[in-house]
């Protein structure tokens, strides 16, 4: 776990819950300290699982009104592919993700232009703090796959 990302997300749902006056709850620092345990993308279920091996067991409700917070903090962003919705810890995020509209694959690419281009970006009366971009096109194991599938429908 990214140790300085997880405490300032920490920080950041702490003072949200103060200021609106909730409760600060462990269920909720527990799905936070999950979601940041992650090297890559979860789904609701994986998330579940995670905190039974924590031994820290949460209702589904409490699973989905906890991401829907942490994303409405942009602690967390969600991702919608063929097979489900998966979510990934996000905070001070900069990143380019390729996704395969096949298998579903999310790889992180590094493309410095894309940094250089957000930091260059003035926006008006708008404070920009990071960024995420999807380039949505086919793996090179799907294409290979889809490959080999037209080839033995022309010998047939």
């Amino acid at each position: 776990m990214k140790t300085n990302l997880y405490d300032s997300a920490r920080m950041i749902l702490a003072n949200h819950l103060e200021q609106a006056k909730c409760r600060k709850t462990p269920e909720r620092f527990a799905i936070l300290e999950a979601v940041y345990g992650f090297s890559s993308y979860f789904s609701i279920q994986d998330l579940g699982e995670r905190l039974k091996e924590m031994n820290f067991p949460v209702s589904r409700a409490t699973l989905y009104n906890t991401i829907k917070l942490l994303m409405s903090l942009r602690l967390v962003v969600s991702l919608r592919l063929e097979n489900g919705v998966r979510y990934k810890a996000c905070y001070a995020d900069g990143k380019c993700l390729q996704v395969c509209t096949v298998c579903g694959k999310v790889k992180e690419i590094k493309l410095q232009e894309m940094s250089e281009l957000f930091d260059n970006i003035h926006l008006k009366r708008f404070r920009k703090d990071s960024f995420t971009a999807y380039v949505y096109g086919t793996c090179s194991t799907c294409q290979a796959m889809m490959t080999r599938q037209k080839k033995k429908e022309k010998h047939k």
